[in-house]
Formats: structure tokens, sequence, C-alpha cells
């Protein structure tokens, strides 16, 4: 879309910023969601556009940069569940868009992007000067054997909730599961639904609005990947990215070697070293202060006091939608029973949690899992603890002498089995008998959507919808407690349309109720993160998704 052909909602979102009934970051979000650039958004709000700056700061050449990461299996960038993961694909393989550390989205393989009035057709217009490693173009056939790889219930890519009220539709297979219920699957809605305009220009036909289009082809699975490769991810793969990866040992270490004929232009530095030091703290404080590493994916909190002893070391702090969820199966019992899931709640004190594992650090959530940073948060009454209430909830769903549950959790980072014990302890009091299965957090991630009962962390997203889109959407991949509320899918649906800010906040109101009164989740806290850098690496600055973006650092000599 260019500045002579907008939106026609930008003159009404210029309204809202100059009467104050939007902040100034809501209308850079949504000015350049809908097509308008982002030096051109930052102009009307009265500032200058930060990237081409940093951009333009004069950086060290060369060298090799360590970073402690956890280095995991990949079986297939489309579906991986893990952000460390992502960080090392994200070196290789590009996105469509970016969402920068300031939250707002920006093109990237896309030249620029424009949306219709009603928000249901989307006009993606790629780069000319994109090329693959072996030095082929990207062009529009690879995008869209991308977008309908991602939207394939076959792949099982979490990305299907975020494009499913746009782009599908269900449909009865003719077959039926175990209990003689009716399988449902998704397709295209319709044959154009994803359509080739040209070789540089892609358009979604979508069947209903859709605000978040630009920040969901920034969620971390959605790579632009080679087709010729269908998904295996290895040394040597054909990506469009700033690095060739060189080596690959899973649990060991990922090396990539920076390409000077990156489209972006070539990175800083020579050779990105992603080392795996394992989950105990000991030795990646150690890397660290030794300067084996110059850099840390996360500074668990258990390591923050001896990190910040550390006067090589600079910390990076954010403020973000980071948290974490126990969960029981929505379709299983006894967490098919409504009462057993209030009871949970209402024997759970969050701000205890907070003090116990973060020393009072966080904000105490109120479980329904929309932040109080999204734009759309809508502030709800906090639910607060009622251990007698629980306890005869407890007994009017027929545990009257209390109820044995198991929980699975991580090992790693450590607030979370923190977190879980504390709960736990909080939880008896009620009348459940809580036995933990703390275990490895590789083994985790192979069944977090198969345990009957877990603790999932969950990474930040820039909008409270896109999380509901993922995480508990009927149907979708990620939707770890098995959870379907049409109510709630039909209001999700209508929230996604919504451009006007206040009205998806009236919505969001009552889905966040939903999530409340019936919701499968019990959500202490959000959480505050944080990450720490040898002072010799330039140009890092702490994204809220906890994103590395390798070609804008450098290393001093």
């Amino acid at each position: 879309m260019t500045e002579t052909k907008q939106h026609p909602y930008l003159p009404k979102l210029v309204d809202q910023l100059e009467t104050g009934r939007i902040d100034r970051r809501e209308f850079l979000r949504t000015a350049t969601l809908l097509g308008l650039s982002a030096g051109a958004a930052y102009a009307i709000a009265g500032g200058i556009d930060p990237l081409p700056a940093l951009a333009q700061a004069a950086m060290p050449k060369g060298g090799r940069l360590r970073i402690a990461m956890r280095v995991h299996e990949i079986k297939d960038p489309h579906t991986i569940t893990w952000v460390e993961a992502s960080n090392l694909i994200r070196q290789c393989y590009d996105y469509l868009t970016r969402t920068g550390h300031d939250n707002i989205t920006r093109p990237y393989l896309l030249e620029k992007w424009a949306a219709s009035e009603d928000l249901k057709t989307w006009t993606l217009s790629l780069r000319k000067d994109v090329k693959w490693r072996n030095g082929q173009p990207l062009v529009a056939d690879q995008v869209i054997w991308n977008i309908k790889r991602t939207v394939d219930p076959a792949v099982g890519s979490s990305i299907l909730g975020l494009m499913k009220s746009g782009l599908l539709q269900e449909f009865d297979t003719g077959q039926v599961d175990a209990n003689g219920k009716k399988k449902m699957s998704t397709r295209l809605w319709d044959s154009k639904a994803i359509e080739k305009v040209d070789d540089y220009t892609v358009r979604l036909n979508c069947q209903a609005a859709q605000l978040s289009v630009p920040e969901n082809l920034f969620h971390y699975p959605f790579y632009m990947l080679h087709p010729d490769e269908n998904g295996a991810f290895k040394v040597g793969v054909q990506g469009t990215g700033a690095f060739e990866l060189v080596e690959y040992e899973v649990n060991r270490k990922a090396v990539l070697r920076a390409r000077k004929d990156y489209w972006g232009g070539a990175p800083h530095i020579d050779t990105l070293e992603f080392i795996d030091l394992g989950n105990e703290t000991a030795p990646i404080v150690a890397a660290l202060a030794s300067k084996q590493v110059d850099g840390l994916y996360e500074v668990d909190f258990a390591q923050l006091d001896a990190i910040k002893a550390m006067p090589h070391v600079t910390i990076y702090p954010a403020t973000t939608a980071q948290t974490g969820v126990a969960r029981g199966k929505y379709d299983q019992k006894p967490f098919n029973d409504v009462r057993v899931r209030q009871a949970l709640k209402l024997a759970t004190d969050p701000q205890k949690v907070i003090d116990v594992v973060f020393r009072g650090v966080g904000d105490a959530a109120e479980h329904h899992h929309v932040a109080p940073i999204h734009p759309e948060y809508a502030k709800l009454p906090m639910v607060k603890r009622d251990v007698a209430k629980a306890k005869q909830l407890l007994a009017e769903a027929g545990y009257a002498d209390g109820l044995d549950v198991e929980i699975a959790a991580k090992n790693q980072p450590a607030w979370e089995a923190a977190a879980v014990t504390v709960m736990a302890e909080q939880w008896k009091e009620a009348g459940f008998r809580v036995k933990l299965n703390v275990m490895p957090a590789n083994s985790y991630w192979d069944i977090w959507t198969k345990v009957p009962f877990g603790f999932t962390s969950w990474t930040h997203r820039p909008l409270g919808v896109m999380t509901y889109s993922l995480a508990y959407r009927t149907g979708v991949a990620w939707n770890e407690a098995s959870y379907s509320n049409p109510e709630f899918d039909k209001l999700l649906t209508e929230a996604e349309g919504a451009l006007d800010v206040e009205k998806r906040r009236a919505i969001m109101a009552k889905l966040e109720k939903i999530m409340q009164d019936d919701g499968p989740i019990i959500q202490p806290l959000w959480r505050q993160i944080q990450t720490a850098y040898d002072k010799r690496v330039k140009g890092f600055r702490m994204h809220p998704t906890q994103y590395i973006f390798a070609e804008t650092l450098a290393i001093e000599a």
C-alpha cells in the first residue's frame, strides 16, 4: 500500500491519537498493520523510526559470537514449539514480516502489504531482490507453498490456529473416534483463498475480517522454507537468511557462517555459535564468567545475582506477556467438570507464587491468559483465594474425600518447577493430593499436548487474540487443554476482525470472562524476563519474545 492510497480507517486512527482515545503505541501498531510505513507512522506520532538509525550505526566487523542456548532436535521448522529452536532456524530462513522490539510490524521479505477496507483481503508484495542461498529468486509460488503447508492439518503446525478463521473451514471427515464422536478436519474455505496475482504478489482472500495478518506472518514457525527440501532442517539448507548452517549437533552445538551475499547486507560477525550447556545453572554462569560464551539465551532468576556481580556483563530486561499455565484436559476426567477447574483456581494464591518464586517481581494474573500489556486487555476482578469454597466445589463434584492428581512440568527453567511446587502445596489445602512429575525439558515438550494435567510456559505475543487463537481455539495444534467452547470460538473470530481497539476490548472482556468461568487454565503470574551479554557485544536489544537477530549483532575484538 502506498501512502497515496491509504486505508480508509487511517484518518479515524489519527483522530483517536490526537484526542487521546488511543495511545502512541497502539497508533503505531495499528497504522503499520494497515500498511502505513513505520517511518510515516512515527512521523505522525511525533517521533523518528528507530530502526534505520540503529542500522546505520558504526559496528565492528568480523569475529565469532558464542551464545549459550539449548540446541534441540528440529524435525520440521514449521512445527517447532521452542523459541530456542526458532533462534537457530531464524538465522537460516527469513519471515515475510518482522515485529520489532518496539512492537511494530514491518515488511521483511515483503516490500509492502495492503489490506482491503473490510480486512478480508490482504495483498502481499514480495521484494524482488531476495535470493535463496543457491541463487534462485524468492517468488510467489514458493510463498504460497509455505502458507498452504502450514495450514495443512496433516503437517500439525501451530500456524493453523492463527489462520483458521480467515482461511479455513471445518468439515466432517466421515469418520468417528473411539467415543463415537465425529472426526472433524479443516481445509481452505475457497479454492482462491490463497491466490497468486503474479510472480511477486500473493493475495489472501479471507472469509472473515483479520486484523493481525502481518503479525501472524511473524509467528516463530512461519519461516519461508525452500519447497524442494519439504521441511527438512540440516547442514546446508537452502534458506534466504543471513547465515549458512555448517555444523549441527543436537544437545551440543550449532555453527553458522555469515553469508556475504545476503540480500539484506552481510552480517557484522563472521561466525555464530550456539553452545548447549545443558539445563544446570552452574555451568552456564561459569561459562559467562570465564568468557567462554559471549551471551545467554535467558538469565534464570536463580542466576541473576551471580551474573549481576560480573563487571564485564550487561543485563537486558524486558516486560512481556510471558507466563506459565497449569491446565487440565477439558475433555477428560476430572478436569471435564467445571467445579474441579474452579476449585483449582480458588485454591491458588498468585501473589504468593510470585513472592516465593520471583521474590515479588512479576504481576498476578487473572486466569485468562490476556496480559495487561496487550492493547485489547480488559481488566477483570482478581479471582480471590477461597479454600473453603474450593473444598465445597470439590465435594459437589463427587470428591468430598479429596482428589488425586499428577501434574507434569519441566525441570528447566527452574522457576517452572518451583511455581508448580508452590501451587501444589496451596491446592493440597483444598483437598487435592498432588504428585509432581518433573521431567527434562525436551521430554516434556515431546508430550506437552498429551498429558492430562501439565504446566506449560507460554511466550510473549503482541496481541491477546493471537494467544487465544493458538492455545484455546477448538481443534488447533497447540490447544494443549483440548478446550472447545463454541461461544468462545465465535467471539474470538469477531475479535480478530475488530479494528477499533475499544470494540475489540469489549469483545475481549467477554472472552476473558469465559476463560475465568469455564476455561481450563490456572494462571498465577506474568513474569519479567532478562538475558545477559558481554559488553563487547554490540547491537543487542532484548526482544519480548527472546528472539535473536544475529545479523544485527557485532563483537569487539
